[in-house]
């Protein structure tokens, strides 16, 4: 389809949404589905269960933030069900001002500008459908035209609660256009659109100096002013403020707590009374979501001063930290450079993992009950030999840890300064850490002390980053030797049967009676951290899952028992250990070298995920490790 088809085809759309009609039409429309007159805070969400919502491990997930934000399930669950959940059912939390507190490149922002996207789309969904005057300045709710003493029963017909008067524009309207006829009024359907600003409004502090409070509220119209004679006429006022704007949805307040307080106490007024003061009218009506965004540091500052200590319980407060999993830190780096230039450039295997080890490393908390990289790997869910600790009690030691640490930001721009400087088309780790440690000198924020705990961090990553690539290396290796690998499993499957069932088995050359072969079987085990007292139990668990394929029809192969399998391919590799430092080193292989070295190099090409680049880089690297 072609690209002016599309856009045709996107508008006939938007037209097709919209919609027109009197009051008497409207209160049709809210007796079938009274949701379309629900609060901006029922709105939001409504729209995040409508994408989806599932319990993992005794939590809810959801799908709506699930492509945009990782590693925040729990602040996400709570922020859901704590502040939006309790709001939407009309709780006093709606009362309050939601403040996402966290470190820089945390995803606050992020957070919001999903939630403003999320709800444009859902305006445009027919469970999320919203209506409002037409022709007022702030989209208001039509229920606002239902006189208060008839709103008792009107809320009992309809199914629905009202709340909020009729700004100063639309009271005069019904008086003079419609002469009170209320089932005339004219309604139309909203579409939310932060581009056109209707049910979006964000407001961003400077100068206090200079910054009016007309950015909020509206201003007179000088221009009209003299036609209408007085400040206290609708049609002399411009209701364009951002809290005008953002009725009906989400106000946004960017570094709220650097804002002149005189801009805070107005806010105070919208959130505890659904109201705002604006010029010489009445107090008006407004159904918003505030959300606010600052850092640790602000807040510190803010609830520090005594003069903000009324705005205090008139906030709910949800820190959103780094994340602690370096699984989703490595999703944040692929989004950041799906969204930069670095795109086109091949990045080798466990290089953007390598990083977040390091990132997520910077941001962990010392404990008594791990060392910090099995602290890491418990909190990315990975398997830890003889793990004894409980993650949730790792979490409670420091309920607010990944405040602070290497943003995700530092680490792509490091990576762009990695591939500016080579000028490659492909990269590595190495070359990853390299950057980060170049640039350790140029962060103004970093201090001597906190450069050296860095530099351990780099140190770290690095040292885990040895071990994966021997491992992939092993496993390309083995994959070349992939019939001894299998013979060798099929080997010790035999003793293990025999040692099992107290049988000998039978020598292969000589054809006597022997005993298992203990010391094979132990090499194999001790692989993978098998001690002398477990042997036993492993074996018989190997011995107890062969049986359950049997009574299932299946047979247990090489790919059947993942330890096992990692066992045999650690014990073949350190059989071809001195195999694989001659070949990988030697300068002028002979043609079984080159041979074997190619195959080496396909393998990890093709089931890799390497270039032809990066594998003869990490070949080589690899066999510089092996040498020491």
């Amino acid at each position: 389809m072609s690209l002016a088809l599309r856009l045709k085809e996107f508008k006939e759309r938007e037209e097709s949404l919209r919609w027109k009609g009197t009051f008497e039409q409207y209160l049709a429309i809210v007796e079938k589905n009274p949701a379309v007159a629900q609060t901006a805070h029922a709105r939001v969400y409504d729209m995040i269960v409508a994408a989806g919502v599932e319990e993992v491990d005794g939590h809810k997930k959801y799908r709506f933030f699930e492509d945009e934000l990782f590693g925040l399930d729990e602040p996400l669950e709570r922020l859901v069900e704590e502040y939006f959940h309790s709001a939407a059912r009309r709780l006093d939390v709606r009362k309050r001002i939601l403040l996402l507190m966290g470190p820089v490149s945390g995803g606050k922002s992020s957070l919001v500008t999903l939630l403003k996207r999320g709800l444009e789309e859902y305006s445009r969904t027919d469970r999320g459908a919203l209506y409002g005057i037409q022709g007022c300045p702030m989209h208001e709710e039509p229920l606002h035209l239902i006189p208060n003493r008839l709103r008792p029963e009107m809320e009992a017909e309809l199914g629905v609660h009202i709340e909020g008067d009729l700004c100063p524009v639309c009271q005069l309207r019904l008086e003079e256009e419609f002469h009170g006829e209320i089932l005339r009024m004219p309604v139309e359907r909203i579409l939310i659109s932060e581009g056109k600003r209707v049910g979006i409004g964000t407001f961003s502090p400077s100068d206090p100096k200079s910054q009016d409070i007309a950015d909020l509220t509206g201003s007179i119209d000088f221009s009209t002013i003299g036609e209408y004679g007085s400040e206290s006429d609708p049609r002399a006022f411009r209701f364009d403020g951002e809290l005008n704007k953002a009725n009906r949805g989400i106000l946004e307040m960017q570094e709220m707590l650097k804002i002149d307080s005189k801009f805070l106490y107005h806010l105070l007024s919208l959130t505890q009374e659904g109201n705002f003061k604006a010029g010489r009218f009445a107090l008006i009506s407004a159904d918003e979501l505030v959300i606010a965004h600052t850092n640790e540091t602000e807040y510190q500052a803010f609830i520090s001063n005594q003069k903000n200590e009324a705005l205090h319980s008139r906030m709910v407060v949800m820190p959103i930290p780094y994340t602690l999993s370096v699984s989703d830190e490595v999703k944040i780096y692929e989004k950041l450079i799906r969204q930069s230039d670095l795109k086109n450039v091949h990045l080798a295997p466990h290089s953007l993992r390598t990083a977040a080890t390091f990132s997520v490393l910077s941001r962990l908390k010392e404990s008594m009950k791990a060392d910090l990289m099995k602290k890491l790997k418990l909190y990315d869910g990975q398997f830890v030999e003889g793990n004894e600790v409980d993650v949730k009690e790792l979490r409670s030691e420091h309920p607010l840890e990944g405040m602070d640490g290497i943003d995700p930001r530092y680490v792509i721009n490091r990576i762009s300064s990695a591939l500016v400087r080579s000028d490659a088309k492909c990269i590595n780790a190495l070359d990853i850490l390299r950057a980060l440690k170049d640039g350790l000198g140029q962060h103004a924020s970093i201090s001597k002390d906190d450069k050296e705990r860095l530099l351990n961090f780099i140190a770290a990553a690095r040292q885990e980053y040895d071990e994966i690539v021997k491992k992939e290396v092993q496993k390309a290796f083995v994959y070349s030797y992939e019939e001894s690998a299998r013979a060798l499993f099929n080997n010790y499957l035999d003793n293990v049967e025999a040692y099992c069932n107290k049988q000998k088995l039978k020598d292969p050359i000589t054809d006597e009676e022997v005993d298992p072969d203990e010391p094979l079987m132990r090499s194999i085990e001790e692989q993978i951290g098998v001690s002398e007292n477990a042997k036993t139990q492993f074996r018989e668990e190997i011995l107890i899952r062969i049986s359950s394929y049997a009574r299932r029809g299946k047979t247990f192969t090489y790919d059947s028992h993942d330890r096992l399998k990692e066992a045999i391919e650690r014990k073949l590799f350190t059989d071809l250990k001195d195999v694989v430092k001659i070949t990988t080193n030697a300068k002028t292989p002979d043609p079984d070298q080159l041979k074997r070295i190619n195959q080496v190099h396909e393998t990890l090409v093709d089931k890799h995920g390497y270039c032809s680049i990066c594998a003869n880089e990490v070949l080589k690297y690899v066999g510089s490790l092996l040498n020491r």
